[in-house]
């Protein structure tokens, strides 16, 4: 099984990707890394849907290389509407040296039970067995409504490198029962609803990753 060398918790990083006034731009050297700081890259702040493949690969490439030494961890988001694509940018975070992997459910053609949205994590999570998993659910942006604490349930079976999800909801009844179903597993359960985080650190999130 994968396990990250550093559990993913406190305050992780949505980072950006820079942009100039003619489009995409590598000038990550202009953004400031502070050390002992988990990143996640090409997520929703980092608009990585909005990116080509090529891009988001790029972009990986950017993060993991100035990120080493002094971020502890660097997840690259390798979500997207193709099973095939989600797997080539899970490879290529694997081969570029990344700490683990984070998925979106697809969302146009969307998964329409539980078992269906996990053969999907689960084939892009086989493309990089090596790497820490974790599930990104923001049902407000993809309309897939799969609770995600039914995802949860026995996702270590189906998925043995998962390690987490990215909860950026605001169903509080859903989170807790994560929180509940959870305590022995010490998966990393991250808020990402910045206006609920206090509400979430106190159901027990183990950290938070803001937009």
């Amino acid at each position: 099984m994968a396990s990250p060398k550093k559990k993913l918790q406190g305050l992780v990083a949505a980072t950006i990707t820079p942009m100039t006034e003619n489009g995409f731009s590598l000038l990550l050297n202009l953004v400031p890394l502070s050390d002992s700081l988990f990143g996640t890259v090409n997520g929703t702040t980092g608009e990585g849907l909005s990116l080509s493949v090529s891009e988001r690969r790029q972009v990986a490439e950017e993060w993991v290389t100035q990120g080493r030494n002094k971020l502890d961890q660097v997840v690259i988001h390798v979500g997207a509407l193709s099973l095939k694509e989600s797997q080539e940018l899970a490879q290529h975070a694997a081969e570029i040296g990344a700490d683990g992997i984070a998925v979106i459910a697809p969302f146009f053609l969307k998964p329409w039970n539980k078992d269906v949205l996990i053969n999907f994590l689960k084939e892009v999570a086989a493309s990089a067995p090596a790497l820490p998993f974790y599930y990104y659910h923001i049902p407000a942006l993809t309309g897939v409504k799969i609770r995600a604490e039914e995802l949860l349930d026995g996702i270590q079976d189906k998925i043995p490198t998962f390690q987490g999800l990215k909860f950026s909801d605001t169903d509080l009844l859903d989170f807790g029962q994560c929180v509940d179903q959870n305590h022995q597993r010490q998966f990393s359960l991250l808020f990402g609803v910045d206006e609920q985080l206090l509400s979430g650190l106190v159901m027990g999130a183990t950290g938070a990753v803001g937009r």
